[in-house]
């Protein structure tokens, strides 16, 4: 078993953190020792946060981790935060917000940059969160970058996703469009003390009965992070969808099909690294003015032809 995974099942912080880095920057060590990490998987609950920027979403973590640690359960957050265009780091870093947890020893906060991936996440962030599943945290959660409605790669990874609106913030323009909207297992109405809160949860209503499929049906909660209200009633329904997602089929399947996507996606990452390293070795210029879809062809048979 990887040192890294010894050390993290001795309950070594430090460990868990180089585990991180080590997917972050794509070491080549990392696929043997995630294996090794998912075979010590602890089964933790993963939540994902995520919504259009401004929505309060890092307040609403913030007060949702006082809350859990109230309960006497562990929790790590992987907050996902934008690329430096200079250091290639996490700008705005939302640990900012959370500092009241800094000194818990039950709490592990990660920001991590996105470094160009585009749906919310970063590509090491499936990664991080198994990595701290295995560590032994009780929730994991994922607070998203807020990038609107192309934001759905937080559906391929947590148990349930929480989609924070606000009223009269420009979301009610944008409950009907496809996308982001669609993935959302429960509805959370943040800053709910503003105007127009009545009209959003009517919208979001009726966009319920247009689009539940099978036996859940999304829930609609309100919040006041200032004031610290609503924050029990949005776990107590994260809780109630957990349970449905492990005592249903339905929930059976979504399962299955996540698991899927992800052997997917690993498949796709490795036959790109392999292709990516098989260019730089072949004497194939790229100009200017080369036709990019006949090159990529060109490459493309001229890899596979290679490979077999």
């Amino acid at each position: 078993m990887h040192n890294l995974v010894e050390r993290m099942k001795k309950k070594d912080i430090r460990a868990l953190a180089r585990a991180i880095t080590m997917v972050e920057n794509d070491h080549p060590d990392k696929l043997a020792m995630l294996s090794d990490v998912f075979s010590i998987k602890k089964h933790a609950r993963y939540v994902g946060i995520t919504g259009s920027p401004g929505a309060g979403k890092s307040s609403l973590v913030n007060r949702l981790i006082t809350h859990i640690r109230n309960e006497g359960k562990t929790v790590a957050i992987i907050a996902v935060d934008p690329t430096s265009p200079f250091s290639g780091g996490a700008l705005l870093g939302d640990r900012v917000r959370m500092n009241e947890h800094f000194t818990d020893d039950g709490v592990y906060i990660r920001s991590m940059a996105t470094r160009g991936s585009l749906g919310g996440l970063a590509r090491a962030t499936k990664d991080a969160v198994r990595i701290c599943d295995a560590y032994g945290f009780d929730v994991v959660m994922v607070e998203t970058v807020g990038v609107g409605q192309s934001e759905l790669d937080i559906m391929k990874l947590v148990d349930t996703t929480a989609l924070v609106l606000t009223p009269n913030s420009g979301d009610v323009l944008q409950i009907f469009k496809a996308g982001i909207m669609e993935i959302a297992d429960l509805f959370v109405i943040n800053k709910a003390d503003l105007q127009g809160v009545g009209k959003l949860k009517a919208l979001l209503k009726e966009l319920v009965m247009m689009t539940t499929k099978g036996d859940h049906e999304p829930s609609i909660v309100k919040t006041i992070t200032t004031e610290n209200k609503g924050i029990d009633k949005l776990w107590e329904k994260i809780n109630q969808h957990h349970e449905y997602l492990y005592s249903t089929d339905e929930g059976k399947k979504r399962r299955i099909q996540q698991q899927e996507l992800e052997v997917y996606e690993l498949v796709r990452e490795e036959i790109w690294r392999d292709v990516k390293k098989y260019i730089k070795e072949t004497d194939i210029t790229i100009e200017a003015n080369s036709d990019p879809y006949q090159l990529a062809q060109d490459l493309f048979e001229k890899w596979k032809g290679d490979t077999k």
